[in-house]
């Protein structure tokens, strides 16, 4: 068990908030070393973001953007902060945050909680540059227009970012989810196009795995009309899994962990079957190994990326993950990752 495992197994004895907020502070004052440099086989590119490897860190551990240089030692190919909104927000009342530990899961119902633009734009413009940084995007609980939330967004961290995240799918702030609806969608991507950043930061939007294949579909095709860059497949779910065991399962909020990897999994094969090969696609939910990432890439996702396992596994996760990919690649005859994206379908 490496310290950062340890360390992780230490926070798991502690309050869930308690220990998210710890994290951060460790993550931010623990000068840890330099990652090795990735096996060559594992550089990707995904609309033009160059990642040394393709296992990223989801949205959510980092919602101010305040340990960007320790997650970027961690070993990943991208490291996703945020949701940020354009105002600062308290967030739901606590307690909002519930580990499902039977069931290797964890329920949320955080709301947004962050300090808003401003503060997250300053820590932005100094980020490292070993690892790809991308910043989430939301909308204030109390804003009517959500969709001019986006575009302040938007613009307000345009050249600070390598890559934009348009999250639309947590079920924490209410109608935000009704904005994956074809009008609403429409209205939003096409603002967004507008308000590109002039770099070229590719523009990824996040959806629900609570979705059927017809609504994928259409959400496919408003991306590719609106020139969205990548789909991040999938946010959390509202299902309860019959399985669950944890004292927990019946809170309100989204689910993620090992229960979130059949609804992510189902997700991800309809956006790749609606997708085609015309839209990129990156893949999230219940990924906790080597084998996970794998289904995931040969189901046709070009990058994958975690978070609630991490809590269960320690960041040394990030490693046993690469390597076992690298491994496979060798195994199957592959020469880079691109080449096994949708070889499974």
């Amino acid at each position: 068990m490496s310290l950062t495992d340890l360390g992780a197994w230490a926070l798991r004895q502690l309050d869930p908030e308690a220990a998210h907020r710890l994290a951060i502070r460790a993550l931010q004052m623990t000068p840890l070393p330099a990652p090795g440099a990735d096996d060559p086989i594992l550089k990707t590119t995904i609309a033009g973001l160059e990642m040394s490897n393709p296992v990223g860190l989801a949205a959510g551990l980092d919602k101010n953007g305040e340990a960007l240089e320790g997650l970027s030692r961690l070993g990943f190919g991208a490291v996703e902060c945020g949701s940020v909104t354009p105002r600062a927000q308290p967030g739901n009342p606590r307690p909002r945050l519930f580990r499902l530990a039977e069931d290797r899961a964890i329920i949320n119902r955080m709301g947004f909680n962050n300090e808003g633009l401003e503060p997250f734009a300053a820590r932005l413009a100094r980020r490292p540059t070993r690892t790809a940084i991308g910043a989430n995007l939301g909308a204030n609980k109390d804003t009517e227009d959500k969709a001019a939330d986006y575009v302040a967004g938007l613009k307000r961290l345009a050249g600070l970012a390598d890559y934009f995240t348009v999250n639309i799918s947590s079920p924490n702030t209410p109608g935000l989810r009704a904005l994956q609806g074809r009008e609403a969608l429409d209205d939003l991507l096409g603002r967004i196009h507008e308000a590109r950043p002039v770099d070229g930061a590719p523009v990824f939007l996040k959806i629900a795995p609570d979705l059927i294949s017809e609504e994928i579909g259409m959400i496919v095709e408003a991306s590719i009309a609106h020139h969205i860059d990548a789909l991040i497949v999938s946010n959390t779910t509202l299902e309860r899994p019959a399985s669950l065991r944890s004292a927990y399962k019946g809170e309100a909020g989204g689910l993620s962990g090992a229960p979130l990897k059949p609804f992510a999994q189902k997700a991800l094969e309809a956006a790749a079957e609606a997708a085609g090969g015309r839209l990129p696609l990156i893949a999230v939910g219940g990924i906790a190994d080597g084998a996970d990432a794998w289904a995931r890439i040969r189901a046709g996702a070009s990058a994958v990326q975690v978070y609630s396992a991490m809590i269960y596994e320690g960041p040394g996760m990030v490693g046993r993950i690469k390597r076992d990919l690298a491994a496979r690649l060798r195994a199957e005859g592959f020469s880079s990752v691109a080449e096994a994206v949708g070889s499974g379908r």
